[in-house]
């Protein structure tokens, strides 16, 4: 039998095509190996470059290493090579036999919470590293509320540098109990706990001869055999148009189609449909994809919508189902990440881009700031800063069709903005999240709110 390890033909474009894409994100505290795991699961997949590879060997030979430092496959900043650290995201492109996978390698520093919430904001499936030595620290429960937090629907636990505590399968029960305990408080529905080595490579790609008491996946297994089980394709059909197309020509003299990315959903011709925040209905009288017409189109097709009637719509409005249309609101309830250095507060003038619609808003209140390290709330902090996580009310100039994050991550999401410069701000989920168990009560104001 051909070991999994030996050299294989690249794939072709028909059989990328024909495999489906996981995105997934690593994180992990500092030193737990996230980056060397990265490298080991490429490296020994063979998606490395030949010239890659020596490169790597190149630096490590001159930093006095006997052996590749595969984690040199990842970190590519400067910054990060000198101090052995991940700073930014690193996103790498690789592909098996059975799936092609987007991986997004994020930073273990608290202060780079952000970066994870960056990261792991578009991915089915996280892999939380642990040093088996250390076992779950406040770190490994930071990155498991925020995985939560962002309604991660698959969390892979690697109990890594396993060689370092002898193979012990007693070491191994113990972090994957207290850590499933923790998790599945938080409400992620799906935990995988694996024991590895990714400097030795034990159960990455090929599984390990020293735990032998082990009878799971490999990392690689389970990558390539999780359910993407957040179809989009039968969740609430949604179409952000991107564009309004009229060519005015001889040969479509009376053409106007709506063109976007379908973010979630079906459309059908026929079908009967709501263009918000107006609320007009009419039907879809065709669909062109590739520029030929089709009957039926799903996410993530890019797409042009023929309407029956001749409505106003333009760029920023929401094509949906008239019977499965989202509310529109001026009030937004968010949990909200801040990534930016300059504070969010009470009363700050902003830009809400929600899809393709842009609106002016104001932050009415900042309810409370959550604490990832136990979860606590603490109520009105009247500001959030870099990597705070909290919750906010929003007010915005214009109705938004907004759909409940939990609901739908696509069309659950948006985004802050300082109109002065463009900067981006803060990330926002619309809807509770999972650590509000009651709500928050500020002693000191009994009275309601004070605009």
């Amino acid at each position: 039998m051909t070991s999994t390890t030996e050299p294989t033909e690249p794939l072709s474009v028909e059989q990328l095509s024909a495999t489906t894409l996981l995105r997934f994100a690593t994180a992990g505290s500092v030193d737990d190996g996230k980056s060397t795991l990265v490298g080991r699961l490429l490296h020994d997949s063979k998606s490395v470059l030949t010239d890659q590879l020596e490169a790597v060997e190149r630096a490590s030979a001159s930093r006095g290493q006997d052996t590749p430092d595969l984690a040199l496959l990842t970190d590519g900043l400067r910054a990060e090579r000198e101090q052995g650290i991940t700073i930014d995201v690193a996103y790498r492109y690789f592909a098996t036999a059975r799936r092609r996978f987007i991986l997004a390698d994020t930073p273990g520093h608290v202060q780079y919470t952000r970066n994870m919430v960056t990261g792991a904001s578009t991915a089915d499936l996280a892999v939380v590293l642990v040093d088996a030595r250390n076992g779950v620290i406040e770190q490994t429960r930071r990155h498991a509320a925020v995985a939560a937090l962002l309604r991660v629907p698959h969390v892979v636990l690697a109990v890594n540098k396993m060689d370092l505590v002898e193979y012990k399968e007693s070491v191994f029960a113990a972090i994957a109990e207290e850590f499933t305990a923790y998790a599945s408080e938080l409400g992620v529905p799906e935990i995988t706990a694996i024991p590895i080595s990714a400097l030795a490579g034990d159960n990455v790609v090929e599984a390990s001869a020293n735990m032998d008491w082990y009878g799971g996946p490999t990392v690689l297994e389970h990558l390539e055999t999780v359910p993407v089980s957040h179809d989009l394709g039968h969740c609430h059909a949604r179409l952000p148009v991107q564009y309004v197309i009229r060519p005015q020509t001889a040969e479509h003299p009376d053409y106007r189609g709506y063109a976007g990315q379908i973010a979630a959903g079906t459309f059908r011709v026929g079908e009967s449909v709501s263009v918000l925040p107006s609320g007009r209905t009419t039907k879809v009288a065709g669909i062109d994809l590739l520029g030929k017409p089709v009957d039926v189109a799903w996410t993530p097709q890019s797409v042009t919508l023929l309407l029956e009637d001749d409505i106003d719509v333009s760029r920023g409005d929401l094509i949906v189902p008239s019977k499965d249309a989202p509310p529109t609101t001026q009030d937004v309830e968010a949990t909200v990440c801040h990534v930016a250095d300059q504070p969010l507060t009470v009363g700050h003038r902003v830009l809400l881009k929600h899809g393709t619609r842009t609106v002016k808003a104001i932050v009415k209140d900042i309810p409370s700031r959550l604490t990832l390290d136990d979860l606590s709330l603490h109520p009105h902090p009247g500001q959030l800063v870099a990597n705070d996580i909290g919750r906010v009310k929003i007010r915005a100039a214009e109705p938004l069709p907004l759909d409940s994050y939990a609901d739908s991550r696509r069309t659950g999401a948006f985004i802050l903005i300082d109109p002065a410069d463009g900067t981006t701000l803060t990330a926002g989920m619309v809807g509770e999240s999972f650590a509000a168990p009651q709500p928050v009560k500020d002693e000191g104001d009994d009275d309601g709110w004070d605009f």
